[in-house]
């Protein structure tokens, strides 16, 4: 064998040892440390905050439906109309394993070519979440954690004969029971892709409806309403691009049941079943993080597909910042 024919093999040889799992050089292992978090758009966390501790989550967004999915899933036309609210998560560290606070709501709408008389105030929610577990690294159990959600119907829900676009509540109480859960995978890069699965199922009691309301019903009515069960599944991905830097996506399938109206109208029995609907929800979206405990997150909740619910696409920005 010549001597360049045995350094072209020699070289060969070589190169595939270096190529081969044993000799390859592993990329860089990114520390939980070394990655910061504001969370996705719509999934919550399953992490409680420590003891002492608060958190301040405003949101501001702006639903927007591009036409409405019928009974068959196809899709329709439908109005314009902007619906701007804002939410704000106010929690508060009890202990380390229990946090508890306040998510008020607030919106301003425009529908039929007129605006909602000003910033209305809606329902608000009350919340506490248990953890159970704590995820650690290297291992296979996730952090989850109990949620116990009430809604407090403060908003304006009926009474709307001069501004129906006035109306922000519900008008009924509402339990939520939900689990979080969020864990932690390396990619093949070594940068870290954060996890998280919420399952929430929500029952509402009846509410009563006098004139036209948020329920659909007209002037003159005397009745109540009772709001459809929700049963709602969210599994949430957060890719860690740099320490400050993130990429988001939420994937969600919302069932709502039927909401049945009943009353009297003019001296007329008046009964109103609205269908079931289901909702296919994206939600993706970047996340810049200053700090380990300040940042913020820009996006859009999208609904592509569904069966008796609205299509719309609903830009927000979030701010996430830990006390």
């Amino acid at each position: 064998m010549s001597s360049i024919i045995r350094r072209a093999v020699l070289g060969a040889a070589a190169a595939l040892a270096l190529s081969s799992p044993v000799f390859a050089i592993a990329p860089d292992r990114q520390g939980l440390d070394e990655a910061w978090w504001t969370g996705p758009l719509l999934a919550s966390g399953a992490s409680t905050l420590p003891k002492g501790h608060a958190l301040i989550e405003p949101y501001l967004f702006d639903a927007k439906p591009y036409g409405r999915f019928g009974a068959d899933g196809k899709r329709r036309s439908a109005p314009d109309e902007d619906n701007i609210g804002s939410s704000a998560y106010l929690l508060y560290g009890v202990t380390d394993t229990l946090t508890a606070g306040f998510i008020p709501h607030l919106g301003y709408r425009r529908a039929g070519g007129r605006w909602s008389q000003g910033l209305g105030v809606g329902d608000v929610t009350a919340q506490v979440q248990y953890r159970l577990t704590q995820y650690k690294e290297g291992g296979r159990v996730p952090t989850i954690s109990v949620m116990l959600q009430e809604n407090l119907p403060i908003g304006r829900h009926d009474r709307l004969d001069e501004r129906p676009n006035d109306g922000f509540g519900s008008g009924a109480y509402a339990t939520t029971l939900g689990v979080n859960s969020q864990h932690y995978f390396w990619m093949p890069n070594g940068r870290i892709l954060r996890t998280r699965l919420n399952v929430a199922y929500t029952r509402a009691g009846d509410a009563k409806v006098r004139g036209a309301s948020v329920y659909g019903t007209a002037k003159g009515f005397a009745g109540k309403a009772r709001p459809g069960d929700t049963l709602l599944a969210n599994l949430a991905f957060e890719y860690s691009v740099t320490r400050n830097w993130v990429a988001a996506l939420d994937v969600a399938w919302q069932r709502d049941a039927a909401t049945e109206v009943a009353g009297v109208l003019d001296g007329a029995a008046v009964q109103r079943r609205y269908p079931v609907s289901q909702a296919l929800i994206l939600a993706p979206a970047v996340e810049y993080n200053f700090t380990p405990k300040v940042g913020v997150i820009v996006g859009a909740r999208i609904v592509p597909a569904g069966r008796n619910v609205t299509a719309s696409v609903t830009p927000a920005v979030a701010v996430n910042w830990v006390l």
